[in-house]
């Protein structure tokens, strides 16, 4: 017999074996579950394009705490779905908005949980776009200060963490420094610093009321095709005092989740987001596929290529998923 070859399998025997040597962990405590809050009473509303996932309102919102706490997650991401929208975005940084509300609610009756602000104004906008319009132009500078006042009522209102969304040039440094002025220096930022102008956004627009009422996102959201521009974006951001970094989406960009965890000392976020949600779902309903053991897989992939947080839908039922293993 030929020895000249490794024998790699040696250390795929057994079960026991592979769980010795296994390189790759997913953990209850690296995912990050999204809520969607809307105003009104009494509703638990299933998002049409994402089964599994629910609008609620605050009065019965600690149905889902309860969920989310009992299979033992301990960090959320709030989205507001509010009722009143303008060409600013008034609602997104009241005192007295819904995030504003779904924040303290969930500090008082989830005190364990780690809460996310995701700061935008997408949702809160007439037109769906996340900063301030002219002549159909989004306006770099002017969003600034409104995204700003929004993180700093987030801060105000109890959010551990803040998590700018909007993609405009310079918003890590105007909220860090807007939050220092108020404050809250003690508060970290989770920049979304690598958010690609994506199609698989559509089932989450769906969720957050939040599709563009013309036009698109291309010119402050990122070109799909470029990893280069990725690496100058999260250097923007991590010179600002970003105090993560996230790749948004996750799954067709593994690539750039490893350029980022090579290069940058600080906490990596993938985004798995809404469409990759929807399309396992699908598949799974109709018999095609495990989705246990693809969920699974996918979320280590993710870990493997350096992803230290997920932020995911399947959050809950991973976190089973591990109970089970």
């Amino acid at each position: 017999m030929n020895n000249a070859f490794q024998r790699h399998r040696r250390l795929r025997r057994t079960a026991s074996m592979r769980s010795l040597v296994r390189e790759t962990f997913l953990r209850k405590e690296d995912m990050i579950y999204p809520l969607f809050i809307v105003e009104g009473e009494g509703v638990k509303e299933e998002v049409s394009s994402m089964p599994g996932v629910f609008h609620y309102s605050l009065d019965r919102l600690h149905e889902e705490l309860d969920e989310i706490t009992g299979v033992g997650l301990q960090s959320v991401i709030v989205f507001g779905v509010p009722k009143h929208k303008d060409e600013r975005g008034t609602s997104a940084y009241e005192a007295n908005g819904i995030v504003q509300r779904s924040i303290a609610f969930i500090k008082e009756n989830g005190p364990s949980l780690t809460v996310i602000a995701d700061t935008c104004l997408c949702q809160y906008t007439d037109h769906g776009h996340c900063g301030v319009i002219h002549e159909g132009d989004v306006l770099n500078d002017q969003s600034l200060e409104l995204l700003t006042q929004t993180a700093i009522s987030q801060a105000r209102a109890g959010a551990d963490i803040i998590a700018p969304s909007n993609m405009m040039d310079g918003f890590v440094a105007a909220i860090r420094a807007g939050l220092d002025e108020a404050g809250f220096e003690d508060i970290p930022i989770m920049s979304y610093a690598v958010k690609y102008a994506s199609s698989f956004y559509g089932p989450f627009r769906d969720a957050a009321h939040s599709s563009p009422q013309f036009g698109d996102r291309k010119t402050y959201q990122m070109d799909p095709s470029n990893r280069l521009e990725a690496i100058r974006e999260a250097q923007s951001d991590y010179e600002e005092g970003a105090d993560f970094l996230m790749v948004k989406p996750a799954l067709a960009y593994l690539d750039i989740l490893r350029e980022l965890k090579d290069r940058f000392p600080l906490p990596l976020v993938a985004y798995n987001v809404s469409g990759e949600y929807s399309m396992i779902k699908a598949a799974s309903q109709n018999g095609w596929i495990d989705e246990k053991e693809i969920v699974l897989e996918k979320l280590t992939g993710m870990k493997r290529a350096g992803a230290d947080l997920i932020i995911t839908y399947f959050a809950k039922d991973a976190a089973r998923y591990i109970d089970e293993r």
